[in-house]
């Protein structure tokens, strides 16, 4: 058993990486990219000698050969050298949210530590590039931090509703149904006149799929394919109740689908395992699949919103997170990755107008007293 170290950098905003690094991990994969240790060493504006030397020495230190040293041809990684960038990789799109969370945490602290001022926001919400992404743009451009935690859709909402966050992300489909099970997951959980909602951004959800769609897949039906091999969101997630909602509107039973069962912890960790050759699809967002240069197969837009109580809508912590999103710049930058649009960022929008399930069916029943809203029934 390999013992394992976790280290982490503090300097100037925006110079951390977003990823726990590993150096070996770093030249396998330049190596793998750039098909020579003198290219990989280029990429890595490392000498020749500095990574062959890296190299053998981690060979060493593992009692493995990690690379195909055939004389007078290029480097390449063996068998084992491949399974072992695959595994690091599985392991880090499989811990992607906890690893944001831990680094939130740790920039929250130090901004405490450095700034009295500045503005924290605790927020659970569903994984979303996006998100990721104003976490690093606020801590750049404001002393604002998003101390996010994530987490599935319903869990997010959960957690605001049981005070242990300020603010929650959730996505929905842009055109909600009256008896969906979005409507059935969401609506216990949200108030009219208790939760604001606040535009974020709208965004593709589709089928991640191996380059080339090589299975010719267009939609839910053709994940009916004899041996295909899904991988799932799982359960409590927005993406989970979106991908039932759709199956059950096409009138496709779940357990028809070879690997409804197997589920992993976010995007990122679905197009891992598309990329990696272990399932032929899955449902995620369109930035994943760009990642792992993987196609992508647009099928539904959605809605990406944060939610607070109301009676936090005028904290000045809020107030600061709504002006960046409003903000050109960083409606510039959502505007530049894949699958998302900058739609009402930062605006406070009408529960009823975003979210009708009140006005379905007629009015809605009046909630006792000091009742808060309820968990929903997990889909």
């Amino acid at each position: 058993m390999h013992s394992i170290e976790l280290t982490y950098l503090l300097g100037a905003n925006g110079a951390q990486p977003a990823l726990i690094r590993n150096a070996l991990m770093d030249l396998l994969f330049a190596v793998r990219e750039h098909g020579s240790i003198s290219a990989a060493a280029k990429a890595l504006g490392l000498s020749y000698r500095h990574v062959w030397g890296e190299l053998k020495r981690w060979e060493q230190t593992l009692g493995r050969t990690l690379i195909v040293w055939d004389k007078g041809q290029p480097a390449r990684l063996n068998e084992f050298g491949e399974k072992l960038l695959w595994a690091e990789r599985q392991a880090q799109a499989r811990l992607a949210p906890q690893i944001s969370a831990l680094r939130a945490e740790l920039e929250r602290t130090f901004a405490v530590a450095f700034d009295n001022a500045a503005h924290v926001v605790p927020l659970y919400a569903s994984h979303d590039d996006a998100l990721a992404a104003l976490q690093e743009h606020a801590v750049a451009s404001a002393k604002l931090h998003l101390d996010v935690r994530y987490a599935g859709s319903l869990d997010a909402i959960s957690a605001l509703n049981e005070g242990r966050c300020v603010m929650a992300g959730f996505h929905t489909r842009q055109t909600p149904m009256p008896g969906s099970r979005s409507e059935r997951a969401y609506k216990p959980l949200l108030q009219p006149g208790l939760h604001k909602i606040i535009g974020f951004a709208q965004r593709d959800q589709g089928l991640i799929v191996p380059r080339g769609n090589p299975r010719g897949l267009r939609g839910f039906a053709d994940l009916l394919q004899p041996g295909l091999r899904y991988v799932n969101r799982a359960l409590g997630t927005g993406t989970r109740v979106l991908f039932d909602e759709l199956l059950e509107e096409a009138g496709i039973d779940a357990q028809a689908i070879d690997g409804y069962q197997r589920t992993e912890p976010s995007h990122k960790a679905v197009a891992h395992a598309v990329a990696s050759g272990s399932a032929d699809a899955g449902l995620g967002i369109a930035s994943a699949a760009v990642r792992e240069r993987l196609d992508f197969v647009p099928l539904v837009k959605e809605n990406y919103f944060l939610v607070c109580l109301k009676s936090t809508l005028d904290q000045p912590s809020t107030l600061a997170l709504m002006e960046i999103l409003r903000s050109a710049t960083w409606q510039a930058l959502l505007a530049r990755m894949p699958g998302y649009t900058p739609t009402d960022s930062g605006e406070v929008l009408s529960l009823r107008r975003m979210l009708p399930w009140w006005d379905f069916g007629g009015k809605p029943k009046r909630r006792a007293a000091g009742v808060k809203p309820g968990k929903a029934p997990r889909s």
